[in-house]
């Protein structure tokens, strides 16, 4: 990727977090990848994100940019040259921006599909809805900043779940090239995360019963983080070797 480092603020960062069977998850992942599994399940969701004062290294702020994106995103593992390692496969991302939907996969890593997002959003309450370019709904969340994780989540404290997820800064996405991943990891220069009351959550990604039949996903939680100063990092592409079956920073030979 040309673009190696973008700096700016995440304005809100929503985390929908769902536990899904890790047998029923491996047939949804490429190959290479596995799910990273805490306490006999997988773990997937979509993060629903809008930055302000985005822009490359060595920008002023005020050159920034501001978006809303959204990322399905499933905990992996994965077992690399050097040993295994752990981050996020990002099977689709969602933009508003019409940069970030042509610039995606060529300047920075990650290949975009535009959308139109919605957001109601209070300091005490957050509403998202995310629709394709079709008029289709893709996502939509609703939810109160709360004081503790639901019942029914696998994480003790709201601490538990966060260091989970932040050892999934690294995401690897698909590109146009199978078995070809491009890679990104956040790195958060402050943090502050907060649990929420689901009143209402919905993914198509997450919903197909084609891909998850009834039983098999189950909502998790909700995480919210605001006036995150962050970074973005290029990470090496991956590759998945066949005759090896791992992944590699290397591209295989024919």
């Amino acid at each position: 990727m040309l673009l190696d480092t973008i700096h700016g603020i995440i304005d809100r960062r929503v985390l929908l977090n769902y536990h899904i069977d890790p047998e029923v998850l491996q047939q949804v992942l490429p190959s290479g990848f596995r799910p990273k599994v805490f306490r006999g399940k997988g773990i997937g969701g979509v993060c629903m994100i809008r930055f302000r004062e985005l822009r490359p290294r060595m920008l002023p702020a005020w050159l920034g940019l501001g978006s809303e994106n959204a990322a399905h995103r499933i905990a992996v593992e994965w077992d690399q040259d050097d040993g295994t390692k752990e981050g996020v496969f990002i099977p689709r991302r969602d933009t508003n921006s019409t940069l970030n939907k042509i610039l995606g996969g060529r300047v920075f890593p990650g290949i975009f599909d535009k959308g139109s997002f919605v957001a109601d959003e209070s300091a005490d309450e957050i509403a998202v809805t995310i629709r394709r370019q079709d008029g289709s709904e893709e996502a939509r969340f609703k939810g109160l900043v709360g004081q503790a994780l639901p019942d029914g989540s696998l994480f003790d404290t709201v601490e538990q779940a966060a260091s989970f997820f932040s050892l999934g800064a690294t995401g690897y996405s698909a590109t146009h090239q199978e078995g070809h991943y491009h890679g990104m990891e956040l790195r958060s220069l402050d943090w502050s995360i907060q649990p929420m009351q689901v009143e209402d959550a919905h993914t198509s990604f997450f919903s197909d019963r084609t891909r998850f039949p009834e039983g098999s996903v189950e909502l998790d939680c909700a995480l919210v983080m605001r006036g995150i100063k962050h970074e973005w990092h290029s990470r090496p592409d991956l590759y998945y070797d066949s005759q090896k079956k791992r992944l590699s920073t290397y591209r295989p030979t024919v």
